[in-house]
């Protein structure tokens, strides 16, 4: 038996029942760790304090006082501020910045139980589709093309760290942050299922921000079941976010043994792309076909502002990315690059301390909030996005859930895209119109490409509706059967 092909729910199993122990389970993990290390998977890695929280797991469960994910070990996003350990968001800038706090999800999952083996790798403050604008390097796909194997692969971004951690056996499961596609393009690129919760379901307090009516924390697992398992244990109320919903965390997990008969499946043919590679289309029509045999009803939909969802959250992210990054100017944690003035250091410490794609973003948030751009641009681009919410209300009329692809492609070739920000930018753009309304949405594995990576089906739900999405979830992976492992998996 290898420990680190199990699922948390598995291995959760197998725990309980004395089979295991996690002390055995996440020095196995650590192994695969050492063994993956040419991935970059990790910014910081936490191997001495997860065998001692490991013990102390085992000890909790021979109390019959255990968590829920008691000794489970993950890796957790470098975006989220874990006491005591660096907290760099992948930029320069923090360098060395050892947060004294804990963020309010990543407390649930150690009260739960969770054990840390470390910090994942990420795009720099989470800009990015491609894990490549990290200043620790950029992470690798564990996957590998069947004709060109030695040719590196991005692990798409900017949760690509945590989607190829999961993928590659290192964790079992991984803390992700999604603000336009975040956690589900890079589970699409790594065959792994990566969930981002309803706007407000998880609390954003403790977690490095980036666009504030956007970004929201998500699991990335190897199953539909681990992903239900985390996001309960993840999701609450937190007075200390004043956008955390204050609404009760449903028993996710159980959701899962419902059938999908007589629900409502939309299909939006405004995601019907000119120029859609043929196999993206081909893996949307079998979930289409995989759900009537399920017994749920596929109806046609139309959500006419899809195609201006792109663009306005190019404007909307940036400005809220600029305003938010305002912050880190070298005075109270950091670099400091010294000046002969105070203006100096400022303009030193940033240059220096952000890169090439966090610059680009905070110059162009800065020009659409600047006076006489705010009503042309950023104004403008609230009211689409007001048009891209009402669009998905008025679906909800008809159907129960959405389902589209979750990628425009498979992984692509590190540096292909990287001189190209447009060519970029359009990776997201199945799952930006999700982001923009702050619904609740899922990738989940559905078959190779053929060039033998992997691509994934995205479904999309009602506010607050995880429940149903997680059973839609259920179905797709059922149906899809997808066992492949990656090449480089430990």
């Amino acid at each position: 038996m290898i420990l680190t092909d199990l699922t948390i729910a598995e291995a959760r199993n197998m725990l309980n029942a004395g089979d295991i122990s996690s002390v055995e389970l996440t020095e196995a993990h650590i192994r695969a760790m050492e063994a993956t290390s040419s991935l970059n998977l990790f910014i910081t890695e936490t191997c001495e304090k997860a065998l001692s929280k490991a013990k102390e797991s085992d000890t909790q469960r021979l109390s019959g006082n255990q968590g829920k994910l008691e000794g489970i070990p993950i890796g957790v996003k470098d975006l989220f501020c874990t006491h005591g350990v660096m907290a760099s968001a992948a930029s320069k800038i923090l360098t060395g910045f050892t947060p004294c706090y804990e963020s309010t999800v990543t407390k649930n999952l150690w009260d739960a139980g969770a054990v840390m083996l470390g910090k994942t790798n990420m795009d720099e403050f989470a800009m990015g589709s491609s894990n490549e604008t990290s200043y620790y390097g950029p992470v690798t796909n564990p996957w590998q093309r069947a004709n060109e194997p030695k040719v590196k692969l991005v692990p798409g971004g900017s949760s690509g760290g945590s989607a190829a951690a999961v993928a590659a056996r290192t964790v079992m499961g991984a803390l992700g942050t999604d603000t336009g596609g975040s956690i589900r393009q890079p589970a699409s690129f790594c065959g792994v299922v990566g969930m981002k919760p309803t706007y407000g379901r998880c609390s954003r307090w403790g977690m490095i921000a980036f666009a504030s009516s956007l970004d929201q924390a998500g699991p990335l697992t190897r199953t539909v079941r681990d992903s239900a398992i985390m996001l309960e244990e993840m999701a609450g109320y937190d007075a200390k976010d004043s956008t955390c919903v204050d609404i009760g965390v449903p028993e996710y997990e159980a959701s899962l043994e419902k059938d999908v008969k007589g629900v409502r499946v939309g299909v939006p043919k405004e995601y019907f792309l000119e120029g859609m590679p043929e196999e993206i289309r081909s893996i949307w029509d079998q979930g289409i076909t995989w759900f009537k045999e399920a017994g749920a009803e596929v109806v046609d939909v139309s959500l006419p502002h899809t195609k201006y969802a792109l663009p306005t959250y190019y404007i909307v992210a940036p400005a809220e990315a600029s305003s938010n990054l305002a912050r880190y100017d070298g005075v109270r944690y950091g670099i400091r690059i010294e000046g002969k003035d105070l203006q100096e250091m400022y303009e030193n410490t940033r240059a220096e301390g952000f890169g090439r794609e966090v610059r680009r973003r905070i110059m162009i948030g800065t020009y659409v909030l600047s006076a006489g751009y705010y009503d042309a641009y950023y104004l403008k681009a609230q009211k689409v996005r007001t048009k891209i919410a009402a669009d998905f209300r008025n679906s909800w009329k008809t159907v129960d859930l959405l389902l589209t692809p979750t990628a425009p492609s498979a992984a692509f070739v590190q540096g292909e895209k990287m001189n190209d920000p447009i060519a970029m930018y359009l990776n997201d753009i199945f799952t930006v119109p999700a982001s923009m309304a702050g619904l609740p949405a899922i990738s989940v594995p559905a078959g190779l490409s053929s060039d033998g990576l992997p691509l994934g089906l995205q479904l999309i739900a009602k506010p607050f509706d995880e429940e149903l999405l997680f059973r839609g979830a259920g179905i797709l992976e059922l149906a899809a059967n997808f066992k492949e492992k990656p090449t480089l998996a430990a």
